[in-house]
């Protein structure tokens, strides 16, 4: 793009004036690279030297989402990413901003979600000399052992391999965070415009396929066919990669039972005769073979060992990964396959469906008695209607919100509130559910919601501990300035798994408790959406689909018993036990 055809200098004074019809500039090349490579959206926090880039972005057609704090502008990014395959991007200033979106480029590299985190810098000169200049850092290298690769680009003609480069890096392989770091002279600098635009490059194929090689597939099958209590696991590497009819016919034509992990759940829904989910301990427990497809042996699955999976090395474990250094990290496998999910899961498949006898009837009998009976124990506490709520009866209601809404998008991040939404809500469809992932990071929640409704124009229900909710709750005004339609239901206990310690001094509240009786629904207020407070579960049922039907950005403050929750939820064991005796 040459700087013309409208009165650019008067939207920003940093760009070329106007009359320099044949010259371009670093701020339009860096728009030009995004949008050659499809990309239309940046979510940011605007400021010194970065300010101008987003103005003239939002006047060149590109949506420009501007956030209250750069974590939760990243976090949208990021899952920007997982949701599209292309690279969310996050745009920040330097130093402090930069490093608060540090931590959501860390947590998409450790969650593999592509995204490109471009952070305004101070010049290198001076910061290489540590002279002190505005906000000086040197970001790049701060930056390289948090993400999957750092780049920086001194001059405007070096723009277009730059964000090349970083948006290959960001997808090909195991998808992961990126970091480009851009220099405030950068943008001002000027070339002959021709010369800029043949500087710039569309990236051919940023995700290649990688074919499996055909022993490791043999080698899979033969380990498949042996097994008694076969199982599959799928993990959000597989709702990744946007292979949804591979995975379901995997499932169906081999007959094998599989456990989703969280965002997973909807790759087949979590209703179907196949689903262990709610038979979860006894599956991984008790099975013989096991198939992770986009799931790793990490603390969510107990590594692949200890009382989890039952007697040691009673398990074979097959696994599909795009990263062949992720074999073997915890325990064997002993039927390892590199590859792109898609490929490997269709290769499987010609395999199954040449010689395959199916997963034997005495398994899945036992994980069908083993389901039915956990979902009949459940029953009763997703039905009581009483006040205050408890966690169950607060999430029996919003399961019924999305089973007569499937295609809403559900965000789910807290302690208690996570943790028991994972198994209560059932979910129907393929990336619908978006939570904490493999970091368990509090604070998602609000830069999800943004952008899961603006990449996908979707509903969005946004289920919040209230601690959870407090990292990233000023973003409320950001949801009610676009006028998205995200409802978030906030489960209030008043505290932090529970709204009840003291402090055995009286001086202060005990550590994990919040202002009594909050009314969160205010804050919604404020900014011009709307707030309800509700005490049972007819009245959150009912604000919820009132919220769901208008559209209109939603705050409900849910009022849940403060002496409800548990300590850390289903992580408990990880909080080390003081062993010293109180003193009397």
């Amino acid at each position: 793009m040459t700087v013309q055809a409208q009165n650019i200098d008067a939207i920003t004074a940093g760009a070329v004036p106007h009359e320099e019809a044949e010259l371009t500039d670093g701020f339009h090349l860096v728009i030009d690279a995004l949008k050659l490579n499809g990309i239309e959206t940046i979510y940011n926090v605007p400021g010194i030297p970065i300010t101008d880039l987003g103005r003239l972005a939002q006047a060149e057609g590109m949506r420009v989402i501007s956030f209250r704090h750069e974590q939760n502008a990243g976090n949208a990014a990021a899952i920007a990413g997982f949701l599209t395959k292309k690279p969310g991007i996050c745009l920040t200033v330097s130093a402090p901003g930069f490093l608060n979106g540090l931590t959501a480029l860390a947590n998409a590299t450790t969650n593999c979600f592509p995204m490109i985190l471009i952070s305004g810098s101070s010049e290198r000169e001076i910061v290489d000399l540590q002279q002190g200049d505005y906000e000086e850092m040197d970001q790049l290298a701060i930056a390289k052992p948090l993400c999957k690769a750092a780049f920086r680009v001194l001059h405007a003609a070096d723009i277009g391999i730059g964000v090349a480069r970083a948006i290959r890096a960001a997808v090909s392989g195991r998808p992961g965070g990126v970091y480009l770091d851009l220099p405030a002279k950068l943008f001002s600098q000027v070339i002959d415009a021709s010369v800029g635009a043949k500087s710039l490059v569309k990236v051919i194929d940023a995700a290649p396929a990688q074919l499996p090689a055909p022993a490791a597939i043999a080698r899979a099958l033969d380990v498949l066919k042996s097994a008694e209590r076969p199982l599959i696991i799928l993990g959000k590497g597989a709702a990744y990669a946007q292979a949804d009819e591979a995975v379901r016919a995997l499932v169906e034509e081999s007959g094998i039972p599989y456990v989703p992990m969280s965002m997973a759940k909807g790759l087949l829904p979590d209703t179907h005769p196949l689903s262990a989910g709610a038979a979860r301990s006894t599956a991984l427990k008790d099975s013989d073979v096991v198939l992770l497809v986009g799931a790793r042996l990490n603390w969510l699955l107990s590594h692949g060992k200890g009382k989890t999976w039952g007697e040691p090395g009673s398990k074979r474990f097959i696994q599909i990964d795009i990263e062949p250094r992720e074999m073997d990290s915890n325990v064997e496998i002993v039927a390892p396959v590199v590859g792109d999910i898609g490929s490997c899961v269709e290769a499987l498949l010609d395999g199954i469906r040449k010689d395959w006898k199916g997963a034997p009837s005495n398994w899945l009998e036992t994980l069908r008695s083993k389901r039915e009976a956990n979902i009949a124990k459940m029953a009763p506490k997703l039905m009581k209607n009483t006040a205050p709520m408890d966690f169950h009866s607060a999430l029996g209601a919003l399961r019924t919100v999305i089973k007569e809404r499937p295609d809403a998008i559900l965000v789910n991040e807290g302690a208690n509130t996570l943790d028991l939404a994972r198994g209560i809500i059932d979910m129907y469809q393929p990336r619908k559910r978006l939570d904490v992932g493999t970091w368990g990071v509090m604070g998602i929640g609000m830069g999800f919601a943004v952008a899961a409704a603006v990449e996908t124009g979707k509903p969005v229900l946004a289920v919040e501990g209230d601690s959870a909710f407090g990292f990233s709750g000023m973003e409320v005004e950001t949801i009610c300035r676009y006028e998205l339609p995200v409802c978030i239901v906030i489960f209030n206990n008043n505290g932090i798994y529970r709204g009840t310690d003291i402090d055995p001094t009286g001086r202060d509240p005990g550590t994990t408790v919040f202002v009594k009786d909050s009314r969160y629904d205010k804050m919604m207020e404020a900014f011009g959406g709307v707030g309800v407070n509700v005490t049972t579960p007819d009245e959150l049922k009912r604000a919820v689909d009132a919220a769901m039907d208008s559209g209109k950005p939603t705050l409900i403050n849910a009022v849940i018993d403060p002496a409800a929750g548990s300590e850390s939820g289903n992580i408990g064991s990880l909080n080390p036990q003081s062993t010293l005796k109180k003193k009397q």
